[in-house]
């Protein structure tokens, strides 16, 4: 089992669910994060004040995805949340060693 993480821009999230859903996901989770990489945030103007704005609203997803979905999955993200332009997002993918479901005590792949 695989961890994939995705940090997308806000506005894709809709295009990258509906793309997940295809691709066969049962379940995920969406938490709305702050962060900067190479766009390093930006200026802006208020009260005739500039101020540096450093950390940019971004989206996290995350989802546990059995080995063989995994580049499916990967292509379904990139595919939908691609603009082309810098800040698009980054995908991370680590191993899970275990998983539970909490009601039934399902282990491994059945838990997802």
């Amino acid at each position: 089992m695989k961890k994939i993480e995705a940090i997308i821009r806000p506005f894709k999230l809709d295009d990258v669910k509906n793309a997940l859903n295809q691709a066969g996901i049962k379940g995920m989770t969406v938490l709305e994060v702050k962060g900067f990489g190479r766009q390093k945030g930006h200026a802006e103007l208020y009260r005739g004040a500039e101020y540096v704005v450093d950390f940019l609203p971004k989206t996290k997803i995350e989802a546990v995805v059995s080995d063989e979905m995994v580049e499916r999955v990967i292509s379904a993200l990139t595919d939908s949340a691609r603009t082309g332009k810098l800040g698009d997002g980054k995908i991370f993918i680590t191993d899970v060693v275990e998983a539970v479901r909490i009601r039934t005590g399902e282990r491994g792949e059945e838990a997802l």
